[in-house]
């Protein structure tokens, strides 16, 4: 484990919940490592808790894909794979295309405007080599486009990936070299939808996901990780 854990303790959520976003915040941001044993013992005294919530903690991380449970080993951080990614990104491609198609039937001088700002915020934290700050402000930049569809619908779909995505984006832009490709293809997506181009905005935003697998899945080949270490749900 990267660091030490911190727990944010939160006067109006249960324990188990504090524990849970504390350990799942910690696989998200890759301060615990996938194949990390979760062990409770260790965990509990690190956050200055009892086993229960952490085991309690650890069955939810199991629910959601973050955790797996290896027989006779216990509990470790579920690995990335290629299959998962893949399925994810296929997802989040389509529903991005929805959602700039949407996005330019919409769009107002405003909301350019407040692309503009968030790509600014984006291009500081590249700037700052902070990753995490990256990944951030990354979500930010899209989630602006989500609330232009005026489809809380569809924002629900993508949210249902956000947390699944965080880790890819993560690791994609650990490699410094994506950075000015992220950046193009930010301006390209805000020149597209202030001409309310419908199709270049798509071909835009399709090369925008398929960067980050096609980079993300020639690293995970080169490290040869089992598919079947990792449960169906990415």
């Amino acid at each position: 484990m990267k660091g030490e854990l911190k727990m944010d303790v939160n006067e109006y959520l249960p324990l188990r919940d504090v524990v849970f976003n504390t350990l799942r915040q910690a696989i998200l941001t890759g301060e615990m490592e996938p194949g990390e044993r979760l062990m409770e013992i260790q965990l509990a005294n690190k956050l200055g808790v009892s086993r229960t919530p952490i085991r309690e903690a650890i069955r939810k991380l199991e629910l959601e894909g973050l955790v797996i449970m290896i027989p006779r080993k216990g509990a470790e951080v579920a690995h990335i794979t290629v299959k998962d990614m893949r399925d994810v990104l296929e997802v989040r491609s389509a529903l991005e295309e929805l959602a700039a198609t949407l996005a330019c039937k919409n769009v107002t001088p405003e909301h350019i405007d407040e692309l503009k700002t968030a790509n600014r915020v984006f291009e500081a934290a590249i700037v700052s080599k902070d990753v995490v700050a990256i990944v951030n402000a990354d979500v930010t930049f899209h989630n602006i486009i989500y609330s232009m569809t005026d489809n809380q619908r569809l924002i629900q779909l993508i949210n249902s990936l956000s947390e699944q995505m965080y880790r890819y984006r993560l690791e994609y832009v650990k490699d410094a070299r994506t950075h000015s490709i992220l950046i193009s293809e930010h301006n390209d997506i805000i020149r597209q939808l202030a001409d309310k181009d419908v199709e270049k905005a798509k071909v835009i935003v399709r090369q925008h996901v398929n960067n980050l697998g096609d980079r993300k899945s020639t690293r995970l080949n080169s490290s040869h990780i089992p598919l079947s270490r990792m449960p169906s749900s990415a």
